[in-house]
């Protein structure tokens, strides 16, 4: 049977998932990419305000597209992640608490997850349009300059979602 959770009580239940579990998610979750990933890097090096608080966040590797004819959004599907593994290390030591994306991550990441009881979450690749029909509620938050890479805070309903890494380093690309 397919478990539930809420990313809103993330910290109590991050660490207990186990990889290779298939899950459903539900409560906020902020989009970012590589563009955004930059920004927030550089607002972290100059001391600014983020454009949401990185303690026990999700944020959800993904540029939608504009929405469709009464839905909040177009497809949302997973972009891969290793492009962002050069600043996720960090964002998870700063409370970050779980990745949404397709694809392996570096060991450096791995580490990360590990010593911060994260988590790394698999979405299908191509399956935009299914992910889409999860997402309740859309909001841009920042940098809508950057069109469909702008950071969206969505608010998503049983998304399905895999357990790519979890908070004991097991990972589902591995031989291990």
């Amino acid at each position: 049977m397919t478990k539930s959770y809420n990313t809103a009580n993330i910290a109590e239940w991050a660490d207990k998932l186990v990889c290779g579990e298939e899950i459903l998610l539900s409560g906020v979750v902020y989009t970012a990419r590589d563009a955004a990933h930059k920004r927030i890097k550089a607002l972290i090096d100059e001391g600014k305000e983020l454009p949401f608080e990185l303690k026990n966040a999700t944020v959800y590797y993904a540029g939608p597209t504009p929405e469709k004819p009464g839905m909040p959004i177009g497809s949302c599907g997973p972009t891969t992640s290793t492009r962002m593994d050069v600043f996720a290390p960090e964002f998870m030591d700063l409370g970050l608490k779980c990745m949404v994306g397709k694809g392996n991550r570096s060991q450096a990441v791995i580490d990360a997850i590990v010593r911060n009881k994260g988590v790394y979450l698999c979405a299908i690749g191509g399956a935009g349009a299914l992910a889409a029909n999860c997402v309740k509620k859309l909001d841009i938050i920042a940098f809508e300059d950057l069109g469909c890479e702008s950071v969206k805070r969505l608010e998503i309903e049983n998304f399905p979602l895999y357990v790519g890494i979890d908070s004991q380093g097991r990972t589902l690309f591995s031989a291990k």
